[in-house]
């Protein structure tokens, strides 16, 4: 792998991971001052809501990181990569199931206040969102998948190679 496709990379992780920590800090923060208006626990249940979807995103940018850094020492076919990606496929299975949760502060959040209901056409389109985040949960365990199935042919290569150096 290019050392400036990994040098890149990573400044791109870091300037996220620092973005994400202003965001957690300081957005969601006035979000929750904003809310004063709004029925009892749908500020928070957003605000919590919001927070740990950010995590969900930090766990995914550590755990490419590490991947990355196996990619770039040549690694990362190696059982010790399959951590990582359960990890990523399990914060954005998390991530989905937040993005449900917004949907149903949502649609709670309707009847709650008088004059200011949210469609349920918005309801639908953020169901249809953590659709397509499970969907992507799905798409990285297929990945996963491709990884188990060269990891198994690496250490079959590794296998007959050896057993070529000793015919020779």
């Amino acid at each position: 792998m290019s050392k400036w496709v990994v040098l890149t990379l990573r400044v791109v992780l870091a300037i996220a991971l620092v973005g994400s920590l202003v965001v957690q800090v300081l957005i969601v923060a006035l979000l929750w001052s904003n809310m004063e208006d709004a029925a009892e626990g749908v500020g928070i249940s957003l605000a919590v809501i919001a927070v740990l979807g950010i995590l969900c995103l930090q766990v995914i940018a550590v755990c490419v990181w590490r991947l990355l850094t196996m990619a770039a020492r040549g690694t990362v076919f190696s059982p010790a990569s399959f951590r990582y990606v359960d990890i990523v496929i399990g914060a954005i299975a998390a991530g989905s199931v937040l993005v449900l949760c917004v949907a149903v502060v949502a649609r709670f959040a309707n009847h709650a206040v008088e004059g200011d209901a949210v469609a349920p056409g918005m309801v639908g389109i953020i169901c249809g969102l953590a659709l397509v985040a499970a969907g992507v949960a799905l798409l990285v365990y297929v990945m996963r998948t491709l990884l188990a199935q060269a990891v198994a042919l690496d250490v079959q290569t590794r296998q007959l190679r050896s057993e070529l150096d000793e015919v020779i």
